[in-house]
């Protein structure tokens, strides 16, 4: 299967290993319990293609956003949720079984592409928010389907905040819990007399501002808001979650109150983090690495650009270090190269950049520097460090580095260009021997800062 397969692709590819999975969780439903296995199959597969075909089609990010908050225009007609729901409905589903069945097709389409991809690209990241808008869009919908032919208050989210496992609250339109259910309770770690009355703000939430902030917003544009934050309640439960907001609108389409529903993503995110960090930082000194650093030096130079400052750019060559390598072998050199990334760290400014290339190279970006002497006075002060023996199996070794120095916007005014000086200026400092400093100059009247 190819690296950068689409989830559209995937699913219909999967097909049978989602419906293996759908089909345990089906047997957990009453009514599914009377259907049998073909029709089980027919009803998810029909879920799954419309959803895939949704995932291949052409959306605007106007179209995506209105997606994302259970706002996709209509055209008239029932949309396939719509219809699913008055089948189910027809067939004695409660809307909570109703809605379960599109929480079990996302748990089980994440699940078995978390596994089959466990680093995945930016568009691929792309595919699994609009898998997630989709079937958001479709449980909204159903909702709607289901409010216009139930009683809302007793049937249906009465049924969905009892019997949901996952944290649903309601709250009024001042942001004061008016329901909470167990798993909420759970969660909290708190009695629901110690809940309903409070706010966010009042039980000493962290997020409580910003939440409040979007709760106003839902309950004035009478819109769906889906959020982030990160926050460890003192049950000890997660420490990012993904939250959705919805207006309940009165028979006059007034918001009298709103339902906030939770979803623990800690491990998602965690893992996303991880395999972002990994992506950007050499593995062994834990540096920035070629990718994240030539994103720095671009939005570096757009700062500078912006403030009319300057920069200047060291590129460092180590020196007598392939020594190392065959005298003391690549353990050795590897502890020596890690040893230098720690003392580049201590000669510079907290908002200054060391990356490191590759091999024995490495990179730092001065931001802000106005003098020459400044600069100068930096890369003396990493000549001398890198000077000072290296301690390794209790055996002194000694390095020092060629130091080629590049400047915004004297030297170049892009990424690639402005390394490209400094590599040269480092060349030429080592063609005069180890251990020097050798600033750019394409011409001797050029100038410096």
């Amino acid at each position: 299967m190819a690296i950068n397969i689409r989830l559209a692709t995937f699913i219909r590819v999967e097909m049978e290993s989602i419906l293996l999975a759908w089909e345990k969780f089906a047997k957990t439903l009453l009514h599914a319990k009377h259907m049998n296995q073909a029709e089980l199959r027919a009803h998810a597969r029909e879920m799954l293609l419309e959803i895939a075909d949704d995932l291949d089609s052409h959306q605007s990010e106007t179209e995506q956003a209105a997606k994302s908050k259970g706002l996709a225009p209509e055209d008239g007609e029932e949309s396939w949720a719509e219809v699913r729901a008055e089948e189910r409905h027809t067939s004695g589903f409660s809307v909570i079984e109703t809605i379960s069945e599109f929480r079990a097709l996302r748990a089980s389409v994440a699940s078995l592409w978390s596994k089959a991809y466990p680093k995945i690209s930016i568009q691929q990241r792309e595919d699994l928010s609009r898998f997630h808008e989709a079937i958001d869009q479709a449980v909204a919908e159903t909702l709607r389907q289901y409010a216009a032919t139930t009683d809302m208050d007793t049937r249906l989210f009465g049924a969905i905040l009892v019997a949901s496992p996952d944290p649903i609250y309601v709250l009024d339109l001042e942001g004061r819990f008016i329901y909470a259910n167990r798993a909420s309770d759970n969660l909290f770690a708190l009695a629901p007399e110690a809940i309903i009355g409070k706010s966010p703000s009042d039980l000493g939430f962290s997020f409580a501002w910003d939440f409040q902030r979007h709760l106003e917003k839902v309950i004035a544009d009478q819109a769906i808001y889906r959020g982030k934050f990160a926050y460890t309640f003192a049950s000890g439960q997660g420490e990012r979650f993904e939250y959705l907001l919805a207006p309940v609108l009165d028979e006059q389409k007034n918001t009298e109150a709103a339902i906030c529903i939770f979803r623990d993503i800690t491990e998602q995110t965690l893992t996303e983090e991880k395999n972002w960090h990994c992506a950007h930082h050499d593995l062994l000194t834990g540096l920035p690495n070629r990718r994240l650093f030539l994103d720095r030096l671009e939005q570096e130079i757009k700062h500078a650009k912006r403030r009319s400052q300057h920069l200047a750019l060291l590129f460092l060559d180590l020196d007598g270090f392939k020594k190392i390598n065959d005298s003391h072998g690549h353990e050795a050199g590897d502890q020596v190269l890690t040893a230098v990334a720690q003392r580049l760290m201590e000669c510079v400014r907290e908002n200054d950049t060391v990356a490191r290339l590759g091999g024995d190279e490495f990179t730092v970006i001065l931001a802000g520097t106005e003098q020459r002497r400044d600069v100068e006075r930096v890369a003396q002060k990493i000549a001398e460090a890198l000077k000072q023996p290296f301690l390794i199996a209790l055996e002194p070794v000694q390095i020092s580095a060629s130091i080629g120095i590049s400047s915004y916007p004297h030297s170049a005014s892009t990424p690639n260009t402005l390394l490209d000086a400094a590599d040269q200026a480092m060349y030429t400092a080592k063609k005069a021997g180890a251990n020097r400093v050798c600033f750019y100059a394409p011409s001797s009247k050029q100038p410096y800062i």
